[in-house]
């Protein structure tokens, strides 16, 4: 049994936080690495800014305010420089980083980087890509995050759904662009169609306070297209997300070049939705083009085949649907919290 440390000193959160309320991808990811690692047999302690101490999963919290303990085997330092140094004493130090890599580029972070040599552990090859061959480290080291269990072993749907589109994203991470074209291309082809938006700023905590007023306004946009069958949902809980994606027929997602992984296109491939997603960032990591969904070029040309085939999936034929549903499942499915908890005790020196 190793003793093992997770910082964050982002927004508050603690391991109740995604049964009663929507997370943002790299909080939840805290949460679930930290009960991987402790229902593997491990001394799991999170201190973050978490109101109050809190043993829940086999997992302690505890408030970043009350101090680190002396000692771990290995110290997850996550996103934030002032974490790097926190924990002289640790065996094992290591940097988990969510975001583009460019953010490392500043003077606070690249010192403390010389200085420490942590592992920095990445999320994907798009991402380890945008962390320069010249910046320091100790070693670079790609951990793609799990799907929970929740979704991994959680019924499909059993027949195609009726043409209901779904986006489960930051609104500023292209949802302005889908109304578009949803407006212009996808519902003048199936005027049946719905697309259901669960988004806005409370799942994003204080960074989502500091971007609501741009979000309100793209969100607006989507409360103006209700005739044309967008409906604007509020972001839910993991539980009654699960069943409006198998209520979903496809989801459509541009891209984003900050997004690193993409938890929303995730949790849908491994529920079996078709995706339709443009070439930006990690996209072509989550969807087999193809074969679970269709990965379109990020040009004018790509606009249009997106629309097309988000015209195919919502009013094709039942047959294709059904092959990309089993497609995804049987692909998408093989890679949660239990197999990246793995990987991270291979930090300690444990053989992959």
């Amino acid at each position: 049994m190793a003793r093992i440390v997770i910082a964050d000193d982002g927004i508050r959160f603690d391991g109740r936080t995604p049964e009663t309320s929507p997370l943002g991808g790299a909080e939840s990811a805290v949460v679930s690495l930290a009960e991987a690692l402790a229902a593997r047999g491990h001394a799991v302690r999170v201190v973050n800014n978490c109101a109050a101490p809190l043993l829940h999963n086999g997992v302690n919290w505890s408030p970043i305010s009350a101090g680190f303990p002396d000692s771990a085997d290995l110290y997850i330092a996550n996103r934030g420089d002032k974490l790097l140094r926190a924990m002289p004493g640790a065996g094992r130090t290591a940097f988990w980083v969510h975001n583009p890599a460019g953010y490392l580029l500043k003077w606070r972070y690249l010192w403390k980087l010389w200085r420490v040599r942590p592992p920095i552990v990445f999320v994907g090859d798009y991402h380890r890509g945008t962390y320069p061959a010249w910046a320091p480290d100790g070693g670079r080291v790609v951990i793609p995050l799990g799907l929970p269990e929740s979704f991994r072993r959680a019924e499909p749907a059993a027949a195609p759904p009726p043409p209901r589109a779904i986006f489960t994203s930051n609104p500023l991470r292209g949802l302005d662009w889908l109304l578009d074209l949803w407006r212009d291309r996808i519902h003048p082809a199936v005027p049946t169609a719905e697309l259901h938006v669960f988004s806005g700023a409370a799942t994003y905590g204080s960074a989502g306070e500091a971007k609501a007023e741009a979000m309100r306004a793209v969100l607006e946009k989507a409360k103006l297209l209700h005739p044309l069958g967008v409906i604007l949902r509020q972001p839910v809980r993991k539980a009654i997300l699960i069943e409006e994606l198998r209520s979903s027929r496809v989801f459509l997602y541009r891209g984003d070049v900050n997004e690193t992984f993409c938890y929303a296109v995730a949790e849908a491939q491994a529920l079996g939705v078709p995706c339709v997603v443009k070439d930006i960032g990690s996209m072509r990591e989550r969807v087999v083009d193809g074969e679970t969904g269709y990965v379109c070029a990020d040009t004018p040309d790509g606009d249009s085949a997106f629309a097309q085939r988000a015209v195919e999936l919502l009013g094709g034929n039942d047959a294709d649907w059904r092959a990309m549903q089993a497609r995804a499942l049987d692909l998408q499915r093989r890679w949660g919290w239990d197999e990246a908890a793995e990987r991270w005790e291979a930090l300690m020196g444990r053989p992959e």
